[in-house]
């Protein structure tokens, strides 16, 4: 689910850059119990290099409500960072003669519109225009519910066509549950089983799999928001996002699932050259991952209130990947100092501090607020003595006082500066000011 403006994953810029020989694990380590402290991330993370594992970290709690700490071999929902799985199990068929990148979809799924002109590959891409199910207004009613392959289908095919296919790009998890049904048609064999034979059981990833109801006794971690203090978030069930989005897993097998995949042990050369061809900011079943002057390959997740990314740096042989299971603040910050640290490049450790505001001194700020700049309205409520946000179609967040009238909401990168007198706010986020009236 988009809040507020989309980030980027990490940034980009044309300072050289080289491999770090003295890596400072500790101030790296200083880095998260900072984090920790200030309650701003719960999770885990692992850096490679030439296939080495050479820094983990994880902080925080897999179930909070029972006080278990995160651990390395603490397993985390890693939502659509499955496409790239999915993407694997495509190519492999492909390459065993029993798909087409080029054949259309209308075989096995005739009701979809558009299906005679959409092709596997443009499902692989997001360039099939089918609507994107988790965009449904409706959609956090039933997402916890277990659907039949026949009913996840009849919701996709409600959906429609967003565009016509290949003219333009859009993100769409509707395509990979329908690369998903392909392959388990293909193989007459269930995804879990296909993840498991293929992927899983040749890399010895011990962690990972298709996930079922959470299992705290199986190093399964529950997922959270912050809304003050750490709220248990829902479950999705896996029968609804299946390839698009139902593997756990953990950092350190995520690194040799990409230190296998980009060193040619899954897919042939051809195959993995066609997944990593971006064409309007979309591979098959991976984005590209910039870091100053070096490109990385990979893919981002996201599902209930966990978070994650995987990103492989083919010059370096650097893999690098971060899972979460709660985060008050924006887990890209995360990403730039863990590379940071490993490049040699500057990243300063956060310093937190407190801004004391009663119930009556957040008054002045209530109410609703609009923008002639972008159609999005934003709400400001209290709860005691905390600041509330929430923008239209989106769920509330609590903002954190700065100094006087100035907010931030760390998660998505977002600063609120009210003016009281003129009855104004304005959002800086991701580059752009705009201004609100109340």
């Amino acid at each position: 689910m988009n809040k507020f403006l989309l980030t980027t994953l990490l940034f980009l810029s044309v300072t050289p850059i080289g491999f770090s020989q003295t890596f400072d694990k500790k101030k790296l380590d200083t880095y998260f119990q900072v984090l920790e402290k200030n309650n701003k991330f719960m999770g885990s993370v692992a850096l490679s290099k030439n296939g080495e594992l050479i820094y983990t970290k994880s902080i925080g709690y897999a179930d909070l409500e029972h006080k278990i700490k995160a651990t390395e071999k603490t397993k985390y929902r890693i939502g659509s960072i499955t496409k790239s799985f999915t993407s694997v199990l495509i190519f492999k068929a492909i390459e065993k003669k029993k798909l087409d990148l080029n054949e259309t979809i209308d075989t096995w799924f005739p009701t979809i519109t558009n299906s005679n002109k959409i092709t596997i590959k443009h499902l692989l891409t997001h360039r099939s225009g089918i609507h994107n199910f988790t965009n449904n207004a409706n959609y956090l009613q039933w997402n916890t519910q277990s659907k039949t392959e026949m009913e996840m289908i009849e919701i996709i095919q409600k959906g429609g066509s967003d565009f016509k296919p290949n003219s333009r790009a859009m993100y769409s998890n509707s395509n990979f549950v329908l690369l998903t049904f392909i392959l388990e048609k293909t193989f007459n064999m269930s995804y879990s089983d296909l993840v498991q034979n293929q992927i899983i059981k040749p890399l010895h990833l011990a962690n990972t799999f298709v996930f079922g109801k959470i299992n705290p006794k199986n190093n399964e971690a529950k997922s959270y928001h912050y809304f003050g203090s750490w709220k248990k978030e829902a479950e999705t069930d896996f029968s609804v996002p299946l390839g698009a989005g139902a593997i756990t897993s953990t950092p350190t097998d995520l690194i040799k699932f990409a230190n296998a995949l980009f060193e040619g042990q899954l897919l042939t050369p051809e195959s993995l050259k066609i997944m990593k061809t971006i064409k309007e900011g979309y591979g098959s079943g991976l984005f590209q991952v910039p870091f100053y002057s070096r490109i990385g390959y990979g893919h981002t997740g996201g599902i209930d209130g966990f978070r994650s990314v995987y990103s492989y740096f083919e010059d370096d042989k650097i893999s690098y990947a971060l899972t979460s299971n709660g985060t008050n603040m924006n887990n890209n910050d995360i990403s730039i100092a863990v590379l940071s640290a490993v490049f040699n490049k500057s990243y300063q450790i956060p310093v937190y501090t407190n801004y004391t505001l009663t119930s009556e001194d957040l008054d002045k700020y209530l109410g609703v607020y609009a923008s002639k700049q972008i159609p999005l309205k934003i709400t400001v409520t209290k709860n005691k003595n905390t600041l509330i946000i929430q923008a239209t179609g989106q769920q509330a967040f609590v903002v954190e006082a700065k100094e006087k009238d100035k907010f931030s909401l760390d998660q998505v990168g977002a600063k609120f500066e009210f003016n009281p007198t003129e009855k104004t706010m304005i959002l800086f986020q991701g580059g752009g000011k705009f201004k609100f009236k109340k």
